[in-house]
């Protein structure tokens, strides 16, 4: 029977450690801070919660892995509705800070229809043990621009006589749980809300209103097919270790 040396054995157990503790799912808090990037996504497009195509026509965003609570497909963070404000920019040298008028202005209710997954050090990255490299345990991909309009191309502020360019990237915003219902604009569009049909409570689970009727929180799809929590990156063995399985 092949046996490990013990260094390799101390080894594994510490990369298996290491990993666990990214393990634990991220419960929302009803408001906070976080950080926002964005991301392209098309017209009448099927993300990974299941949500009707036409909520792709509103506001939407995919939220971080372990905050969204699943590897793949749906998990507890769909279906909830953010209010989420700008306050600064976290790559810009000097931050562009908001006025306080401006922070009023800048605020935009999201509904969470995608994952945003895991991907090394991340926007998307933060787990139980650590941050994002902005700090937050949450980042909202917010899903811009908008190929109809529902978010106006210029609702980022930007300065392109100073810095060069007028896409920031990265901002950090406040956020807040509202209801769908009354916050969100497809809140009112029937043909926006819930799940799309044809398909199983196991394939899509999008909930009209999470915030106000707690009984229809999606389940973990990773935890109810036993898929892993994160996907680990491939990594490489030292020489040394090579060196220790092929001499045994």
């Amino acid at each position: 029977m092949f046996l490990l040396p013990y260094p390799i054995l101390l080894l594994l157990t510490f990369l298996s450690t290491q990993f666990e503790l990214c393990s634990a799912w991220l419960s929302i808090p009803n408001s906070g801070m976080a950080t926002m990037t964005h991301y392209d996504l098309p017209l009448d497009y099927i993300t990974a919660c299941g949500c009707t195509t036409k909520s792709t026509h509103y506001p939407t965003a995919a939220l971080s892995q372990m905050a969204f609570g699943s590897s793949n497909a749906y998990g507890p963070g769909c279906g909830r509705c953010f209010r989420l404000g700008l306050v600064d920019t976290w790559v810009s040298d000097p931050p562009y800070i908001l006025t306080d008028s401006q922070r009023k202005e800048k605020q935009l209710v999201v509904k969470v229809t995608d994952l945003c997954p895991m991907n090394g050090n991340g926007w998307c990255s933060a787990n139980a043990s650590s941050t994002n490299p902005g700090g937050a345990y949450l980042n909202f991909d917010l899903a811009f621009p908008s190929p109809n309009g529902a978010i106006p191309s210029d609702w980022f502020p930007s300065n392109e006589s100073f810095y060069g360019f007028t896409d920031f990237g990265v901002w950090n915003v406040t956020f807040e749980q509202v209801s769908c219902v009354d916050q969100w604009a497809g809140g009112k569009d029937g043909a926006a809300l819930g799940s799309v049909e044809g398909q199983g409570p196991e394939s899509v689970c999008c909930p009209k209103d999470p915030l106000t009727n707690s009984s229809s929180v999606c389940p973990s799809y990773s935890d109810a097919n036993g898929i892993a929590y994160v996907f680990f990156p491939p990594f490489f063995l030292p020489e040394w270790v090579e060196a220790e399985i092929l001499d045994d």
